[in-house]
Order: structure tokens, then sequence, then C-alpha cells
């Protein structure tokens, strides 16, 4: 991974509270870069059809890439403040999708989350830039928003087996630490134990550019 490529873990990285909406409009590269290789693996891991709810949308250039490579599914973008799903909506007004709704506040610790019922989740670079209580929220969010064998998808850096897959990322995991203690880079198994309790397991990890990984993990079914 370029030190470059840092910025796409950082998507939440400043409190959005503080964020201008012009800077959080404004269009990431990293984004730009993973958008497509995000999707192929969204093609073959989402329904065919039905809503997908994302979690923690950051500048939306993902869901507007995504819906519109997947027009037979609808999607539900969601931030976690006022602030940032304004600047959402601003995104989305100009694209006018047909199949994204407006954007929602979704706090991944807040139960219940104001989307009842979803055929698939999507939460792209948030766990290792938050506490380790808003994984945990997640899953059982999505525990409980998902029904059948409903898939819910992770992307961004992860340790494997307790080490990291790049001394590029060990640097970025020690910055995120130094800022906040409670931050840093998950480990794949811890993440999977965690799923676990919540009732999933993980169907496919997936090795992405920039020293990424896409995990997908399967609702049991009960």
């Amino acid at each position: 991974m370029k030190s470059s490529d840092h910025t796409e873990n950082e998507r939440t990285a400043e409190p959005s509270a503080r964020r201008p909406v012009a800077a959080v409009l404004a269009s990431s590269p990293a984004a730009e870069r993973n958008k497509q290789p995000i999707l192929d693996v969204l093609e073959t891991s989402l329904p065919r059809a039905g809503l997908v709810l994302e979690i923690a949308s950051g500048t939306g250039q993902h869901v507007v890439h995504f819906a519109a490579g997947l027009p037979a599914l609808e999607w539900q973008p969601s931030e976690v403040d006022a602030v940032l799903v304004a600047a959402l909506g601003a995104r989305l007004d100009t694209e006018a999708l047909a199949n994204v709704r407006s954007p929602l506040v979704l706090d991944a610790l807040r139960l219940p989350w104001p989307v009842s019922s979803a055929d698939a989740i999507v939460c792209i670079n948030m766990i290792h830039i938050a506490p380790w209580s808003a994984a945990e929220g997640l899953f059982r969010g999505a525990g409980a928003a998902l029904s059948g064998r409903g898939p819910l998808v992770l992307y961004g850096p992860f340790k494997r087996s307790g080490a990291h897959t790049a001394p590029s990322n060990g640097a970025f995991d020690a910055s995120l630490r130094a800022r906040n203690p409670a931050w840093g880079i998950r480990d794949i198994d811890a993440v999977r134990i965690l799923a676990e309790r919540e009732g999933f397991e993980l169907e496919r990890c997936t090795a992405m550019p920039a020293n990424n990984f896409a995990l997908v993990f399967r609702r049991v079914a009960r």
C-alpha cells in the first residue's frame, strides 16, 4: 500500500459534526479507485432484487456507482449524523438515481435502527475508525434487520492471524490508535468470532487492491 492509499481508510477520521458540507461532498480519489473492485464482489454476493442498506455511506460515491451497476436493487444510504446526511442528499440530488432512497441518519450503536428490514447490508471503511462497540452494534443491528440468508459485506483493512498484511497497514494502524486508542485495524478472526456470536458465518474473504479485504458474512437462517 502506498502512503497515498491511506486516505482510502480515513473516511471518518475526524468527527463529522465539525466537517463542512463542502468537504464531505468533495470526491475521494480512493473511492474512485476501489468502487469497481467492490462492485465486482457485490455482483456475486448480493441478491438479484431487494433493498440494500449501506452503513456509513461517506461521500456517496460508492452508493451511486453500485446503484448504477446493479439497477434491479434498491439502495438505502445512511450516515451517522445530520451534517453528513445533508451532504449525501446534495450529491444524490445531482445524480437523480431512481433506485437510491433519500439518506438516513443511522448510528450503528443505536438500536433499533431506522431501517427495520433489509435484504443485504454493505459497510465500507468503518469499523477501524470507530470503537469496537461500533462493530458489535453493526452485527447486532444487521442480525435484526436481515432475513433469510441475507449478506453483510464489509470492506477495509484487516489483520490476518494477528498480523498486518503490509508494513504500511501497521503504520496506519499505529496512527489510528495514536489519535484514539479505541480505533484500529481489526483482525479478521476477531470479526469472525463476533459475527458468529451474532448469528453470521464468514462465507468469503477476498483480497482487494491496496492491501484491503472484502468480507462477506451470511446470516444463518433461523
